[in-house]
């Protein structure tokens, strides 16, 4: 068959299936929305982390475990205080990792995991605080950055 003809057998069948079982209305404007609402759930559980009460990862224990993922990379924190009554965080990702920063308002600092994905952070003091680590270079490079939490 010709291109020509293709074209018209194409041209056809769609005349029939339209007459037969035509398209619902507002399918289009439904798949947008689901597309547009897809991994909505993943970011809104990551967003209640912040959202609401920070006391849910506030307590009286001397240690905090969190974990943070945004699906394809994961990120453990350990968090215990010390004598001084600032915290130490132990770190762990899942992913060949170039750098990770934690943050707490205008003070950053950063560190470069060990092979193992593990890495530290000594002497943070309390407060509202966000990781971010980022890997790889070029074209196939990706962040993620977990909400903000208590220390």
């Amino acid at each position: 068959m010709s291109d020509h003809e293709d074209a018209e057998l194409f041209a056809r069948l769609r005349t029939m299936w339209n007459e037969v079982d035509p398209m619902p209305a507002g399918l289009i404007d439904r798949m947008v929305a689901a597309v547009a609402a897809d991994g909505l759930t993943r970011e809104y559980a990551l967003l209640t982390l912040v959202e609401g009460e920070l006391g849910a990862v506030r307590g009286e224990a001397d240690a905090l475990t969190l974990q943070f993922s945004d699906g394809t990379t994961s990120i453990l924190l350990h968090v215990t205080t010390t004598a001084s009554g600032w915290r130490r965080v132990d770190g762990w990702v899942d992913t060949s990792t170039a750098e990770i920063v934690l943050t707490q308002g205008e003070r950053s600092v950063s560190t470069t995991p060990a092979e193992t994905g593990r890495f530290v952070f000594d002497d943070v003091p309390p407060g509202l605080t966000r990781v971010r680590l980022s890997t790889g270079d070029g074209e196939a490079a990706r962040s993620l950055s977990t909400p903000q939490f208590e220390l």
